[in-house]
């Protein structure tokens, strides 16, 4: 993608994508992204209250009428999946892309210091949720002509630092499924790709960095371009890739 990629407003026109943690941050950024440029988007997420908010958003700003879909990744089972992609064949049929973006990141500690207790709750969210949803949508996914699966990563997923703890450790892990699952469907129409949208403004950054100076980090919009060429058919062709925002 080069940096002065403007995407076409129809970009993703009669697309449905999945957005996970879409109530704020960069997944609020990206569903409201993905909607203005012609997608009808599904809103997951574990707080009705802030996906409301996304899906009055979406409809004042003209963009299709987006569906929402509560789920808390961290207590889901294999059969809530299974429901979800139920839900989604039975009213749209397909799915044309996901963005896996929801994330857990309690708090930075030495790994001798760490609960297992909340190990086990940040694996379950940032890495056993996406591969159990992917895995329900694969049919789903198949169906389209262009599909595209996208994971939210972080630098921590490819340079370990101290005390990122499991957060880091999921995040190597998403980061080698995604590989694996791109060489899997690599003769099929879905594709497959990390974002690493570098420091942004969130609540989990200012949840590891209670103190930071946050002035200088940019709006989770700022690297929306990336999201709409890695989720659009722009991106056709790029597969089993880390798509970095930051260099």
């Amino acid at each position: 993608m080069h940096a002065d990629y403007k995407p076409a407003d129809d970009l993703l026109d009669d697309r449905i994508i999945l957005v996970t943690g879409a109530g704020d941050g960069i997944g609020r950024a990206a569903a409201r992204a993905f909607a203005a440029h012609g997608a009808t988007v599904v809103l997951l997420g574990r707080t009705v209250p802030k996906l409301e908010r996304v899906y009055d958003e979406i409809e004042a700003a003209g963009g299709p009428e987006p569906a929402i879909y509560p789920m808390h990744l961290e207590g889901a089972s294999p059969h809530d999946y299974e429901e979800l992609a139920h839900v989604i064949d039975m009213n749209f049929d397909r799915l044309d892309g996901i963005l896996h973006n929801a994330a857990n990141l309690p708090y930075l500690s030495r790994i001798k210091d760490y609960e297992a207790d909340d190990w086990m709750k940040v694996v379950q969210v940032n890495l056993n949720a996406p591969f159990l949803l992917t895995q329900a949508c694969l049919p789903l996914l198949s169906r389209s002509e262009d599909a595209s699966v996208l994971f939210t990563t972080d630098v921590v997923g490819r340079v370990g630092k101290a005390f990122w703890g499991a957060y880091a450790a999921s995040k190597f892990a998403i980061e080698g499924f995604s590989q694996v699952l791109a060489a899997e469907l690599e003769n099929s129409a879905v594709r497959v790709n990390c974002v690493d949208p570098g420091p942004t403004l969130t609540a989990l950054r200012k949840r590891a960095f209670p103190g930071e100076e946050n002035t200088q980090l940019k709006p989770p919009e700022t690297p929306m371009p990336l999201y709409l060429w890695a989720m659009g058919p722009d991106s056709r062709g790029t597969t089993g890739q880390r798509l970095a925002w930051d260099t």
